[in-house]
C-alpha cells in the first residue's frame, strides 16, 4: 500500500487553513466567502519592476513564503517528526536563468518552512535526464538544499523497485522506494514548455519518481493520470518565477525565458497545472493531459472555482 494512505492522509488533508501572512495583500471571493480551507494560492510580485538577478532571488523567497502561508502555512501539511521529500524538477544541466529546472530559492524556502513546521528530515531528489551530478549542481538546487539542511539524494538506478500502481494503463512501474516511504512529498515543478506534451508541470513532474518512462509515450494522458492518482498529491507548489515558453523541456536559450514572478500552491494538482498552462501562454486544449486528469476525477481545471486566494507581494 502506498505510504501516504498509511499515514492518516484523509485526516491531515482536512486541516483548516490559517490567516494570510502579514505584509501581503490578497483577495479571493471564493476563499473568503466560504468556511472551508483555502485550496489554492497564487502569489504574484507587485513590487519594483525589472528586478536584478539578486532581487529575483529575494522575490522567489517571498513569493514562496506567501504562497504557503496563504494556504494555511506549512503546519497544515507537516507535523512534528515528519520525513518530507521535496521533489523539484532537476532534470537538466541548466542554470536557474535558463528556466529548465525548478528555482533553487523556491526549493530552499520550502525546505526551511518544513523544518520550521517540525519536520525531522527533509530529502530532495529527482531522476534527471542529463547526468545527475551536473544537473544537481548547475541548477543550484544541490547547494541550496544542502544550505537549508536537507539531504540531497542521488537516485541509485539499481534501487528502483517494481510497484503495483493499479492504473488504467500502467499496472506497475519501477519507483524509487525512498520517495514512497515518507510522510509527505511536496511536488515542486517549474512551469515550462515541452515539445511533445506542450507543457510540463506538476503531474508530469511525477515522471521523476519512476523508471521505464517509455511506456508513458504509448498513452501519455492516461499514464499521467495513473501515476498522479497513485502518488495522492497533498501539496504541489508551482515555480513560475521564470518560465520557459519554447524549446522545452531542455531549454538553454535565454530568449525563450519569461519573467512571471509568480509562485502558486494548491491541494488540487489539476487546478495548479491549469494555471501553469496559462502562465506559459498556452490554452488547455493545447495540453490534453490536464483536462484528461479532470475527467479521471483528479481535480478541477477551473481553478477559479476553488477556494482561491490571490496575493500581491511587494
Amino acid at each position: 500500500m502506498h505510504c501516504q494512505s498509511r499515514r492518516e492522509f484523509m485526516a491531515r488533508s482536512a486541516a483548516t487553513a490559517g490567516a494570510m501572512a502579514l505584509g501581503a495583500s490578497g483577495f479571493s471571493g471564493a476563499a473568503l466567502a466560504q468556511d472551508k480551507p483555502v485550496e489554492m494560492t497564487i502569489a504574484k510580485w507587485a513590487g519594483v519592476p525589472k528586478p536584478t538577478d539578486e532581487q529575483i532571488k529575494q522575490i522567489a523567497v517571498k513569493l514562496t513564503e506567501q504562497a504557503i502561508e496563504g494556504l494555511g502555512g506549512m503546519k497544515r501539511f507537516v507535523k512534528q517528526g515528519d520525513v518530507v521529500w521535496v521533489k523539484p524538477n532537476i532534470a537538466w544541466d541548466r542554470t536557474p536563468e535558463q528556466a529548465a529546472n525548478t528555482n533553487p530559492e523556491v526549493v530552499s524556502t520550502l525546505i526551511r518552512l518544513c523544518f520550521e513546521a517540525g519536520a525531522k528530515r527533509v530529502k530532495v531528489g529527482d531522476n534527471p535526464v542529463h547526468q545527475a551530478k551536473k544537473s544537481y549542481e548547475a541548477s543550484g538546487i544541490a547547494a541550496a538544499a544542502k544550505a537549508a539542511g536537507a539531504e540531497v539524494v542521488y537516485l541509485d538506478k539499481e534501487r528502483f523497485k517494481e510497484v503495483d500502481i493499479k492504473g488504467q494503463r500502467v499496472k506497475s512501474i519501477p519507483i524509487y522506494p525512498d520517495m514512497l516511504d515518507v510522510d509527505l512529498m511536496i511536488n515542486v515543478p517549474i512551469a515550462k514548455h515541452h515539445v511533445l506534451a506542450t507543457a510540463t508541470l506538476a503531474m508530469k513532474n511525477y515522471m521523476g519518481v519512476i523508471e521505464n518512462r517509455r511506456v508513458f509515450h504509448q498513452d501519455f494522458n492516461t499514464c499521467l493520470s495513473d501515476i498522479t492518482r497513485f502518488m495522492r498529491p497533498r501539496l504541489s507548489v508551482l515555480d513560475a518565477v521564470r518560465v520557459l515558453v519554447a524549446s522545452g523541456p531542455t531549454g538553454g536559450r535565454l530568449e525563450d525565458v519569461r519573467l512571471k514572478l509568480t509562485v502558486a500552491a494548491s491541494t488540487d494538482i489539476v487546478a495548479l497545472d491549469a494555471l501553469g498552462v496559462e502562465l506559459i501562454d498556452r490554452k488547455l486544449d493545447d495540453v490534453p493531459h490536464v483536462p484528461a486528469a479532470e475527467k479521471n476525477g483528479l481535480g478541477k481545471t477551473n481553478y477559479r472555482s476553488l477556494a482561491l486566494r490571490e496575493i500581491a507581494v511587494s
